[in-house]
Order: C-alpha cells, then structure tokens, then sequence
C-alpha cells in the first residue's frame, strides 16, 4: 500500500478497546457522583473540567491532527459567550434562542477567520490567530454598550418555553455531561473518519496529499470550522454556568491554558487533553489555597511537564504499558 495512502495512517488515538472501557467507566462515575454525596463545589469542579476539556479537544483537532497550532482559540470561546449572553439580555433568556446564537457566532468567526488563516501554516498561522483573538479581546473591553467592557456582562438565568431550567447545580451538571459526551462523539467520529484520516496525513505531507487530488485548503477550513463549532459550545456553556461573561475569556492567557492543557495531556491521544484540562485545574485550585504565588509554582509545573514529556503524560502512560508488555509477553 502506499506509504502517502491516508488509510494506511491511522489517527493519533489510544488503543480502541483500552479508550472505550475508559471513558464509559469515567462516564458512568462521573454520572453517579452526584447521587452518592458529590458536594457543590466538587460538582462545580466537575461542570469546569467538561466544558474546559471540550474546548482543549477542540482546539487538539487542529494541534494533534492537522498540525495547526493555534494561540487564539480562546476567541471562539469567548465570542460564543458573548453571543449568547447579548441574545439573553436584548432578545430572550430561552436557550432555544441563546445557545443557537452564541454557537453561529463562534462559527461565523471561524468562517472569516479560517479563510485568511489557512493560507498561512507554521510560525504565521500561530500569530495570525494570536492577532485575531487580540482583537476579539480589544473589542470585547472597547464595545462597553454591548460588551460591558471591563465590567463584563451579568446574564440572566436561562429558561426553556418561559419557565426556568438548569436552576440547580446538580441539573447544570447533567446537562454538561451530556454535552460533553456529545462532543466526544462528534469529535471522535470526525478523527476515525476518512476526513480525519486525511488530517493527518495533510498534517504530516500537505504537499503530497495536495499531489493525490485533495484539496488541502478546503479540508483546513472545514477542520477550522468545526474546531471554532465546538468551542463555541464550550464557551456557551461556560457563560450559562457562571451567569457572567468578561473580556478575560479572550484574552491570549486563555488562549495559552487551553495549550497547556493539551500539551500536558498529550496531543497525539484522543483522551490526552481531557487528562491535561483536569490537571491543569486541579492543580490550580490546589497550588491556590496554599500560596498566593500559584502561578508561578504552576508555571514551573507546566514546564517541567512539557519539557520532560514531549509526548504528554498520556504518552508516558502508553510507553510504560508498552515496555510491560514487551517485559511479560
């Protein structure tokens, strides 16, 4: 078979039967935590890690894939909040009207976004999206009518059909487990697809699979699209779960987390930025209720991590059930 053949490839994911056994226990206890005493702010965390693990995935379908690293994909995030927050305050709070509008806007951005940042690969795609999201901030603090400015904006509680809905915490926390398994899904069906496929091997030989009839540009913007998609519900979701939404989310700092969080977990894995986005957090509310230097004792985490494990700690996981396997046949 052809060494350049995309279905010779296969796309950087754990061993299948390993992934499954995994997530679905991960799920199920995830699903019965609250039932067995999971406090609120446990609870809190949990919804956290989701929505932050659906934006680090998202933004892995351009990194680990399509190696398109991006250092503004918090743009996407935040426009979506933004998006959905203004939608509850001037038009309805109902989420049949917040979460489509918040979700297209994300989407839209991309659209524009993708179409001038997919002619550029390597150092210029980075600062290109790096630009953009600055721009999204600069917005966010500059248009104070719509925005809030500095001050952000408060959104008042979401409703379905005119009554309340998504009030508790516990019912908060259903709703982005189901979101979030969702996401999962579509994002694990786009990687094992023929056009996932693809990806990779645009990843590893644009030129050749450019030379095998593919249209690389269009598959880079439909990859972009649906990673700005995805982000976009993440950034809704975060902006229904904290009834606030502020410039912060678009900020390149953000941008720059959702990074780490993927490289930290492992790019290459499919499960790997979930396990760096629950690091990440953990760590820094951990490092936070001992020192208000935590940012600087997380920083040198995240270096040690990244510089030491290249491959992300899903990596190093992989490559010690490897070696013991060669150890115990």
């Amino acid at each position: 078979m052809n060494a350049f053949d995309t279905r010779a490839w296969s796309a950087p994911t754990p061993d299948r039967h390993g992934i499954y056994v995994i997530c679905a226990a991960v799920v199920v206890a995830v699903a019965a935590a609250p039932a067995l005493g999971l406090s609120s702010f446990l609870q809190s965390l949990v919804i956290e890690i989701l929505v932050f693990s659906i934006l680090s995935m998202s933004l892995n379908l351009l990194m680990g894939y399509t190696g398109l690293v991006s250092f503004g994909h918090a743009a996407f995030f935040a426009v979506a909040g933004y998006g959905a927050a203004i939608a509850a305050i001037r038009l309805s709070p109902e989420v049949l009207v917040t979460f489509p509008i918040g979700i297209a806007a994300s989407s839209l951005l991309a659209v524009l976004v993708g179409w001038l940042s997919i002619r550029l690969s390597g150092f210029y795609f980075l600062m290109i999206t790096f630009t953009f999201a600055q721009m999204i901030y600069v917005a966010a603090v500059g248009w104070k009518q719509w925005t809030g400015g500095s001050d952000g904006l408060i959104i008042p509680g979401p409703k379905l059909l005119g009554h309340p809905v998504l009030q508790s915490r516990e019912a908060f926390y259903y709703a982005v487990l189901a979101a979030f398994v969702a996401c999962c899904i579509v994002m694990y069906g786009i990687v094992m697809s023929p056009f996932g496929r693809a990806l990779v091997g645009i990843r590893e030989r644009a030129p050749r699979m450019r030379a095998l009839g593919y249209n690389v540009r269009r598959h880079k913007l439909a990859i972009f699209f649906a990673a700005a998609t995805l982000a976009g519900v993440a950034g809704v979701l975060n902006a229904q779960f904290n009834l606030f939404i502020a410039p912060e989310s678009a900020h390149w700092t953000q941008s720059a987390i959702i990074l780490v969080m993927v490289l930290i977990g492992g790019s290459n894995f499919f499960v790997g930025p979930i396990v760096g986005t629950a690091i990440v957090l953990l760590l820094q509310y951990w490092l936070s209720s001992y020192t208000e230097y935590w940012g600087l004792v997380l920083g040198l985490l995240f270096i040690a991590l990244i510089t030491g494990a290249r491959e992300g700690l899903i990596g190093i996981a992989v490559d010690g059930w490897k070696t013991l396997q060669r150890r115990n046949p």
